[in-house]
């Protein structure tokens, strides 16, 4: 059989897809481990859908949120189960925090995909700054004790 353009065309585009699909893979398991530990792996998959595949920023936005939602949820059961969650603190937050997350999905709502990923990249600039800055001027935090 003679193998056609339209034949090897799909051929790469086939391989191409599975090698994207691996690293989709690869991001998904990091940022899955990540984000349960509370380390920012939300961050990370905003990141590399935004910067590193074709995904416009306010529909990565909404599979990094769709994304997050499961891993969340299992890791606050198994931080509650092992008593590391102070379940007040929690709700003090979410008094603001709930209206706060509204306001913010309603502006990126009806902002330009263009300044929301220009705003998403001064912003990602100034954590880089602002941990470079701390990690060479503060020094190592000492244990403090309860005092009970």
């Amino acid at each position: 059989m003679i193998q056609t353009d339209k034949d090897n065309i799909r051929s790469a585009y086939d391989c191409k897809r599975s090698e994207d699909d691996i690293m989709n893979i690869l991001v998904g398991m990091l940022t899955g481990a990540t984000a349960s530990m509370g380390l920012g792996g939300g961050f990370i998959l905003l990141v590399y859908l935004s910067v590193f595949t074709e995904i416009l920023q306010d529909i990565a936005q909404g599979i990094n949120l769709l994304f997050f939602l499961p891993i969340a949820l299992l890791s606050l059961v198994i931080h509650i189960k092992n008593k590391l969650t102070d379940l007040k603190l929690v709700g003090k937050y979410l008094i603001l925090g709930l209206p706060c997350a509204i306001a913010g999905s309603y502006v990126a709502g009806i902002t330009d995909v263009a300044v929301l990923r220009k705003l998403f990249g001064i912003f990602v600039l100034y954590i880089g700054i602002n941990q470079l800055y701390v990690s060479f001027t503060n020094k190592p935090c000492k244990k403090r004790s309860d005092s009970k």
